[in-house]
């Protein structure tokens, strides 16, 4: 999303979740959709932006719509200490068909997860809950946007802390949260453009890239209604008996994208932001808090292949964030990555009226 408001939406089934939020989660939702839409309807009253025709192309008149198959990815891990394996918790996100269209400024998708697609679904129990995100990329600028809210998490490889080796040991009360925006300065929009490799309304012709730099900011929590690290491994976690852990992140961060471009049309774009994150990480254990203020890592990241033209457009792209949160109960490290993949057959409609 830029000038373009692209935006997806996952609601798994029943709204009742979403209006149990509490009240201060709701609010900062809500004011960042607003914040959001307002920019954009600020940026569509806005001139065409001059860009060098040579290295990419733009459709003002032209519809373009997609069909597309991807999933999301959401999990975190605990650290444990040096002999014992890790926990990772993951949602159990469905692989999704959907359809989408761009049409000027705007981007919307819908889609839906067949169960031919999901066939192992059942044996890591339900994810419910809502997955906004937002991309924009208005004039020199690539901004990511995420409310992420999944409920219902199973732990990571099968049989660890479950009852029996084939089975998942999953929670249907632990559930993250993770709201924020990072933004990032694009300076060579003329020659560069995100939007030919990701949603494919335009197209790069010419080889080109640009650095990044700007920063982020996060609000994480990780809670359960017991415990988060399971009884039966107690014994290898300093985080044992913790029910909730939230972390704030602040960041300045610095990068380079790159798309290459083989005989005008097919492609391979890469785009890779470092952030030196200021984190401060609590963590609560009945009426105990435990907070740590440190600092560490964090990547944006985007990538695509695929061919497209001034009507057809084929690419697989994946976009994600990874970072490390000082734990405040030990001298390692949480790590939150989330993500998502998808595989799209696009094509370009002209709309414009002939005489």
């Amino acid at each position: 999303m830029y000038s373009e408001l692209s935006f997806m939406f996952k609601i798994n089934y029943n709204l009742l979740y979403f209006k149990h939020m509490k009240k201060t989660h709701l609010i900062l939702f809500t004011f960042t959709f607003i914040l959001l839409m307002g920019t954009n309807a600020v940026q569509a009253q806005k001139k065409k932006y001059l860009h060098d025709s040579t290295y990419y192309e733009m459709f003002p008149d032209k519809l373009t719509l997609r069909l597309y198959v991807g999933q999301k990815i959401t999990r975190f891990q605990i650290p444990s200490y040096g002999s014992a394996e890790d926990i990772e918790y993951r949602a159990n996100h469905k692989v999704n068909t959907g359809i989408g269209f761009t049409w000027h400024n705007y981007s919307l998708s819908a889609f839906y997860g067949f169960s031919f697609l999901n066939k192992d679904n059942k044996l890591r129990g339900k994810t419910k809950g809502l997955d906004l995100q937002l991309h924009l990329y208005p004039h020199k600028w690539a901004i990511d946007v995420l409310a992420v809210m999944p409920k219902g998490m199973y732990l990571h490889p099968k049989g660890y802390a479950a009852s029996n080796s084939s089975s998942y040991y999953y929670r249907a009360d632990v559930k993250e949260r993770l709201w924020g925006v990072s933004a990032y300065k694009v300076p060579n929009k003329e020659k560069f453009s995100y939007r030919a490799a990701i949603n494919q309304n335009e197209w790069q012709k010419k080889s080109a890239g640009s650095v990044l730099y700007g920063g982020e900011v996060y609000l994480g929590i990780i809670e359960g209604d017991s415990a988060l690290v399971p009884k039966a491994i107690q014994v290898g976690f300093p985080q044992a008996g913790i029910t909730e852990m939230r972390y704030i992140t602040i960041a300045p961060g610095i990068g380079y994208a790159y798309t290459a471009v083989l005989g005008n049309h097919f492609f391979i774009m890469g785009s890779l932001v470092g952030n030196l994150d200021v984190n401060f990480t609590t963590e609560e254990k009945g009426t105990t808090q435990n907070k740590k203020t440190s600092v560490g890592p964090s990547a944006v990241y985007k990538a695509a292949v695929g061919y497209n033209s001034s009507t057809w457009g084929f690419n697989f792209s994946i976009t994600g964030r990874e970072s490390l949160v000082k734990a405040a109960s030990s001298t390692k490290d949480y790590f939150f990555p989330s993500g998502a993949y998808r595989i799209a057959l696009s094509k370009k409609i002209d709309l414009k009226k002939r005489h």
